[in-house]
């Protein structure tokens, strides 16, 4: 990709010298011979989807902690304030005697010298990128808001709330093959959002065997799901605890609780707002979702329902999305609230 990016920057002007995989490292454009690097900067940015990042440099070093702490202190002073937040990103390519964080360390400690600005290492005002290509380090000050996080001061982590649910599930029964891949995806999508636990709840009696290979495929799908959560999360992981209970007897074991039920016959999600805040936020009790497979959940239910949602109207949701479509919808919906109470 790192060829195309190349092309494209050279088409805005030929004169450029254009550099892609620059010393073999793949992934990197190096452009000079700009007239002005700014004005260059904003053209690829407006021109050219394939450059991810967009990185002027504002100063160059030998490969070296000394030289590229005495290069930053040069660039330094016009470019960050005293009331401003910065932090240090290296990332080094080719074989040295020092570690990215110790250029970090280094660097971080002349920024605040030279400035008198702090650090924040989440949410920083100004980033000091120092890019390290074999023997160079390439220097570059950039906006913190130009960079994509996960993560932000606005944004907080659903997986905590959802820790309150509790879903029950219509099993999804009928041929073998479609009721372990129904429940590998279901399993997988309570899994995903680190729901509570998963009640797989018939509504009468039901074929052993089309049962049995539902739930081996539920287990199979959250076990999957969160070996790769465990690999990937920089945190602990909830894993969703399985039980097999009938669906009324939930409804009269937790009728002091939440119970919302996922059907088309209910109201649209987009007008349940403040009963969504009500139920799920200020209630802070355990939230049950009833959501059903083939045949759906009973009307008779409906009753005893707190709330009875049509995420989706004039559309049939397929089961295995239903669960994710629903939590997705309800986090859409409550996420700044939650955010402002939690």
């Amino acid at each position: 990709m790192e060829r195309v990016c190349a092309s494209y920057i050279k088409d805005l002007n030929p004169k450029l010298e254009v550099v892609s995989a620059p010393k073999g490292f793949s992934g990197l454009v190096l452009v000079g011979g700009a007239d002005d690097k700014y004005e260059l900067a904003r053209l690829i940015k407006e021109r050219v989807p394939e450059a991810d990042k967009v990185l002027i440099i504002e100063g160059v070093a030998k490969a070296e902690i000394p030289s590229i702490a005495e290069e930053v202190t040069k660039i330094i002073k016009d470019k960050i304030s005293p009331d401003e937040t910065f932090a240090v990103r290296t990332v080094r390519r080719g074989s040295h005697e020092f570690t990215s964080i110790d250029v970090n360390v280094a660097v971080g400690a002349k920024v605040k010298e030279v400035t008198g600005a702090s650090v924040n290492l989440e949410f920083p005002d100004k980033v000091v990128a120092v890019e390290i290509i074999g023997g160079d380090a390439y220097i570059s000050i950039i906006d913190g808001k130009e960079l994509w996080r996960k993560k932000g001061p606005t944004k907080r982590p659903m997986y905590r709330l959802f820790r309150r649910f509790s879903i029950i599930h219509e099993p999804y029964l009928g041929p073998l093959d479609a009721c372990r891949t129904m429940g590998i995806r279901i399993g997988r999508e309570a899994q995903t959002f680190e729901v509570d636990e998963l009640i797989i709840a018939p509504k009468g009696p039901v074929k052993a065997l089309e049962l049995k290979t539902f739930i081996e495929g539920v287990l199979e799908g959250i076990e999957t799901r969160y070996q790769v959560q465990v690999k990937a999360y920089g945190r602990d992981v909830h894993k969703v605890r399985v039980y097999v209970q009938d669906m009324y007897q939930v409804v009269r074991d937790r009728s002091n609780e939440v119970l919302i039920v996922l059907e088309p016959e209910g109201k649209p999600v987009s007008q349940c707002i403040d009963e969504l805040e009500e139920l799920i936020l200020r209630r802070r009790k355990r939230i049950n979702l009833f959501i059903g497979a083939r045949e759906g959940v009973p009307l008779g239910i409906y009753r005893f329902a707190n709330l009875v949602l049509d995420i989706a109207p004039g559309i049939t949701i397929a089961t295995d999305y239903a669960l994710s479509s629903a939590l997705i919808a309800i986090a859409t919906l409550i996420h700044d609230k939650f955010s402002e109470e939690w």
